[in-house]
């Protein structure tokens, strides 16, 4: 009874007149950088949070998580009706969205996939205000070994699951981890590489790092490659006006109940691993329902127009973003990159996640859990009627688009400090954002170092100082053990695999000699 009363207290602090306005920029803003061609979600929650600097922190995190619910849907109108997937997010909808176009079923397959992103995200929300208190409640029992053990699998979970090269993400990570550590040492006031550079012995700002690695470096690697065109979609402006969305009969949603139950709970599970997100939770889900559903009920095979397709990839990636709040505010260990800009909202308002915010800032963390809901709830209703204009907005060409998000990167940056050295910081990252893309290097590790570095260092020597610089404390408790042991695991498999499959590969050319 409590929770409901406290959720309800959050619900009607959004409907105040500054929070809700900041929850209607949010979901129209998120839905815009979902469809605008050269912009990805994180992207534009990553330009949006150095204007929230100045707003108080209720309006602020209202405006970012509804621009994280609204941008896992925005996207998907593309991907139906054009074959543009507006985030990696939604490729695999165009196995099956678009093929349901293609047979004149366009508003039909737009219908199913607002119905599962509703369904998703109320019923992951659900989940996440059930969970949140009780984990948070346990977490309140940990000391520094625990939450240095904590962060530690964070910086490991987003290595392993970043994809590509598991050196490249290490090294990634660990520039990250050295650039957090510039300016002055927080225990024993020791400076460090700040080479007798004044600004840098205030340490560098990891606001600048994801601004200037995901915004500026965005750009200089489109432009580098070549702008898609002189517009952005390549679609005539007419096209959109043919399009509407028709909910599918109740009938044909509970003949798919299973897609629903099977996204939805796969969005979740997926989301609160750090570093998984939403990408992650909809290929998953995808290939999971592939396990199940060979035909789909309206006799369609998967990847060829089925709606069972659509509903388990929407739904589990709508489903994320309950999944990746939960270690967040619980923990303080981000789920995706939104929720590590998010996280960075915190921060910057001076507000450390984790468990002691459940009891020092309740109305705080439920306003957040209420943004969960009417965010959702928000994005449907305006998925709806917003789509004629949203994709008339593919017409921008994306030249103009990325001159903008440069101009806002500089904008942003400056407006944090008002320093004019952060605007050569914001440069220069852009620039390594640019080289990590060009030389297939992870950004997502960089960046979580940056954020998850000092929390992990002061936890450590936090440690250290309360048990006489014994480091085995770490693997003696019981809890903190077993996390490190998860997480040296978790960096061990990659590395086995990769060994494994070089000694195969050596091998395979001496059996074929043979025979």
């Amino acid at each position: 009874m409590d929770v409901l009363v406290s959720l309800l207290h959050g619900l009607a602090n959004i409907f105040t007149p500054v929070n809700f306005a900041a929850m209607v920029i949010g979901l129209v803003l998120g839905m815009l950088v979902a469809v605008l061609p050269g912009l990805t979600l994180v992207m534009g929650v990553v330009l949006a949070l150095p204007f929230t600097y100045k707003m108080g922190v209720e309006p602020a995190l209202i405006l970012l998580t509804a621009m994280y619910a609204s941008g896992t849907y925005g996207g998907a109108i593309t991907a139906i009706l054009f074959r543009i997937p507006g985030e990696p997010m939604d490729v695999p909808l165009l196995w099956d969205g678009y093929a349901m176009t293609r047979r004149g079923q366009a508003a039909k397959a737009l219908g199913y996939s607002l119905v599962a992103a509703l369904v998703g995200g109320l019923l992951s929300a659900v989940i996440m205000v059930a969970l949140s208190k009780p984990v948070a409640s346990i977490a309140l029992s940990f000391s520094s070994p625990e939450f240095f053990a904590i962060t530690a699998f964070g910086l490991a979970s987003v290595v392993t699951l970043s994809g590509g090269s598991l050196v490249n993400a290490l090294i990634s990570l660990c520039l990250g981890l050295l650039i957090a550590t510039v300016g002055v040492d927080s225990i024993y006031g020791a400076e460090r590489f700040a080479f007798g550079v004044p600004f840098l012995q205030d340490g560098i700002e990891f606001l600048l790092v994801m601004v200037g690695a995901y915004g500026i470096g965005e750009v200089l690697t489109r432009l580098q490659t070549g702008f898609a065109g002189e517009s952005g979609g390549g679609q005539p402006g007419g096209t959109a006006l043919r399009f509407k969305t028709a909910f599918p009969r109740l009938a044909e949603l509970l003949a798919i109940k299973g897609s629903f139950l099977r996204g939805t709970a796969t969005g979740v599970v997926v989301g609160i691993v750090p570093g998984a997100g939403a990408t992650v939770s909809a290929f998953v889900a995808y290939g999971i329902e592939g396990q199940f559903v060979s035909t789909g009920k309206n006799g369609y095979k998967l990847g060829e127009g089925a709606a069972e397709g659509i509903v388990a990839a929407k739904s589990a990636a709508t489903a994320s973003v309950g999944g990746a709040l939960i270690p967040l505010l619980t923990l303080g260990i981000p789920g995706s990159g939104a929720t590590a800009i998010i996280l960075a909202a915190f921060l910057l308002h001076g507000i450390q996640p984790g468990p002691q915010v459940f009891v020092s800032s309740t109305s705080l963390i439920y306003t957040v859990f209420a943004a969960v809901f009417v965010g959702v709830i928000g994005m449907c209703i305006l998925g709806y009627f917003a789509i004629k204009p949203l994709c008339k907005v593919l017409d921008a060409p994306e030249a103009l688009v990325s001159a903008f998000v440069v101009v806002f990167c500089f904008i942003g940056a400056f407006a944090a400090r008002s320093n004019l050295s952060d605007l050569y910081v914001i440069a220069v990252f852009g620039l390594v954002g640019f080289l990590f893309e060009r030389f297939r290097f992870p950004i997502a590790p960089l960046v979580l170092g940056t954020i998850l570095g000092p929390l992990t260092e002061n936890n450590f020597m936090t440690t250290m100082l309360s048990f006489n610089n014994d480091w085995t404390v770490f693997f003696t408790r019981p809890i903190s053990g077993t996390i490190l042991a998860i997480s040296i695991i978790g960096l061990s498999v990659p590395f086995l695999s990769m060994i494994a499959g070089r000694w195969r590969a050596r091998r395979h050319p001496r059996v074929a000699v043979h025979r």
